[in-house]
């Protein structure tokens, strides 16, 4: 009988909950198995950018004329350059910086679209119409060539791609950020704050904010895709960081084109990381999307 008993006891006892970040991370391998796959590949990603310097078996400048355009082997797994330099080693070198400026730019990037997008959602009136023509007359101008030329003017470099790129994808993520404002500002606490005398700044911190970090956070993700992808563009046409830099779109301008008949996989080896990379990092954001937002039918 005792034993039966502390049997129907055991059974009885609740199960330790989860934590949200758990159930969270439950609901993306279920539900989004591409977004999931994506995170995976994000994460690996990011690993290999921070720990680039100790993954690396090569220097990424480590010239070997007598290894000079090797095919995949096991010693060089993505062959080797026109200078016998490790495409691995420099493809790992190039996650870093493409994490670097990736992460650094889609940060400052959004940060001023919270700053642009939570001002004038949240006052309206003509601070938010004069700043709106602003964003619509920045976001009429092609991308890439307002890069181009702001890198051409102030030269090339990290520092600078990352305060361009910020710039440029904050100013034009504002919108999103503000179209969110604006449908939490009509919501029954806010009023209720401002009823009680509640000061705008405490407003924008505590109820306007939090409850449109979901946008914020889907904003963030898709920022370092696009930050990737245009850093590559920009050293590809020369403007990116300079070399002996390696950076996955000055491999595929330089080396990749010259000798890619000769060795393909000097255009293969920094053309599919950046693919796979942006893919991933896409699809991931995506997930999050359906996950997060309330009005997609997978967040309920």
């Amino acid at each position: 009988m005792t034993s039966v008993a502390d049997t129907a006891l055991a059974q009885a006892k609740p199960r330790p909950r989860r934590g949200p970040f758990m159930d969270f991370v439950i609901r993306l391998f279920r539900e989004k198995p591409l977004g999931a796959a994506g995170a995976v590949v994000f994460m690996v990603f990011l690993f290999c950018g921070l720990f680039a310097d100790l993954l690396a078996p090569y220097g990424y400048n480590q010239i070997s004329l007598m290894n000079r355009l090797k095919p995949p082997s096991l010693a060089f797994p993505f062959g080797t350059d026109h200078s016998g330099r490790d495409m691995l080693s420099r493809c790992l070198y190039g996650a870093q910086l493409s994490v670097i400026i990736g992460f650094c730019a889609a940060g400052l990037a959004t940060v001023i679209s919270i700053v642009l997008g939570v001002l004038t959602g949240y006052l309206g009136g003509k601070f938010d119409m004069v700043v709106q023509r602003f964003v619509d007359a920045w976001m009429s101008f092609p991308e890439l060539i307002v890069l181009i030329v702001v890198v051409s003017v102030v030269g090339p470099g990290m520092p600078q791609i990352i305060v361009v790129l910020g710039l440029a994808l904050g100013i034009a993520g504002s919108r999103i950020v503000r179209g969110a404002v604006v449908s939490v500002r009509e919501n029954m606490y806010v009023h209720a704050a401002k009823s009680t005398g509640a000061k705008t700044a405490r407003i924008l911190w505590r109820h306007v904010l939090p409850n449109v970090m979901a946008p914020v956070i889907i904003l963030f993700t898709n920022r370092v895709a696009v930050a990737i992808l245009a850093e590559s563009g920009l050293s590809f046409l020369g403007f990116g960081v300079p070399p002996p830099a390696p950076t996955w779109g000055g491999m595929l301008s330089g080396s990749g084109r010259a000798y890619m008949y000769q060795g393909p996989w000097l255009a293969l080896a920094p053309g599919l990381c950046l693919t796979v990379v942006v893919y991933a990092i896409s699809v991931f954001g995506d997930a999050l999307r359906d996950l997060l937002d309330p009005r997609m039918r997978g967040s309920r």
